[in-house]
């Protein structure tokens, strides 16, 4: 097997995402980015009433486990795993498992109420995308649900930012459609799409987010997350 992709970045991860473009638009705020998605997890949990302290919650992809520390005071349990060796060797304290086949998913059947996906997909081959959406289905409890997050390829600054990024030199971006039709196609039923990031952080700070929670049905937010759930008797 070879070596993957993403052990040659592990190093020096930070330094390869940076772009004058998402500079500015992070500002001083390193982790922007990850807060949002965290924020959008929270949203979403709290517009259903649905308390998440006794859930079980996995992040496929995991990288470093940024997005994992910034939500394991949320749930009982957070797990990730990643294809990256030197990806996961970064993230220290949760339970980290190493993705030895990329389509496989090292954990048991039916064993989380919550997996994420992000910026993941983009890196794996069209072909592949099924089999790994199916394998991640076959891992969430029934009544569970998966959220796919992904740069959106109709946000022009998105796809430059993505074109120059040493990271993102193999990604193939797809599109909410093309995720909500993975989702279905693994027997999930989508049941929301958000669009965020319209805003830099400094924006975003001083009024922009009741503004994006206003246009989160836009497509054209620089990313976006597909929800869907898995049937309650599967």
């Amino acid at each position: 097997m070879t070596e993957p992709e993403f052990d040659q970045y592990a190093a020096s991860y930070d330094q390869l995402l940076s772009d004058p473009i998402r500079d500015r638009f992070v500002g001083a705020d390193s982790d922007f980015f990850h807060r949002r998605k965290r924020d959008l997890l929270r949203s979403y949990f709290r517009r259903s009433a649905t308390d998440t302290s006794e859930m079980s919650y996995l992040d496929v992809g995991c990288g470093q486990g940024k997005l994992i520390s910034l939500l394991h005071g949320d749930f009982a349990r957070v797990a990730g795993c990643d294809v990256s060796s030197g990806m996961v060797a970064q993230a220290q304290g949760f339970d980290l498992r190493l993705q030895t086949d990329p389509c496989r998913i090292p954990f048991d059947t039916c064993e989380f109420d919550l997996v994420t996906v992000v910026c993941v997909y983009q890196h794996v081959s069209v072909n592949d995308r099924g089999a790994l959406t199916r394998e991640i289905a076959r891992v969430i409890k029934p009544g569970g649900t998966l959220i796919i997050i992904e740069h959106n390829p109709y946000n022009p600054v998105t796809r430059l930012i993505v074109s120059r990024t040493p990271v993102d030199r193999d990604a193939c971006l797809l599109s909410a459609k093309e995720a909500r039709a993975l989702e279905v196609d693994a027997g999930l039923t989508p049941t929301a799409t958000s669009y965020f990031l319209f805003f830099p952080e400094f924006i975003y700070k001083y009024g922009g987010a009741a503004v994006e929670r206003g246009i989160s049905m836009c497509p054209l937010g620089g990313q976006y997350a597909a929800f869907a759930k898995k049937g309650a008797d599967e």
